[in-house]
């Protein structure tokens, strides 16, 4: 019971942790680079589409949209009260 006991919280304190968030940065265009293996990384720090395809030249990479970014709310249109 004590070997069970033992292997169970080994195997709890044991388990990696959870991955952080992949997109980070407040800017609307992030370049996923991929890497010998399959692995690949994210970077939204681009301000354009075409300083994205700049920083994707000649790697394997492809530009998409930052579902994370902070876009500034827009005011609303109400109409004035009488």
């Amino acid at each position: 019971m004590r070997a069970f006991l033992l292997m169970t919280s080994i195997t709890l304190l044991a388990t990696a942790p959870a991955a952080a968030q992949r997109f980070g940065g407040n800017d609307p265009v992030c370049l996923q680079t991929w890497e010998w293996g399959g692995s690949s990384t994210i970077a939204c720090q681009y301000r354009s589409w075409e300083a994205c395809r700049a920083g994707a030249a000649s790697l394997s990479a492809m530009c998409l949209p930052n579902p994370y970014v902070q876009r500034p709310s827009e005011p609303s249109r109400r109409r004035p009260l009488r």
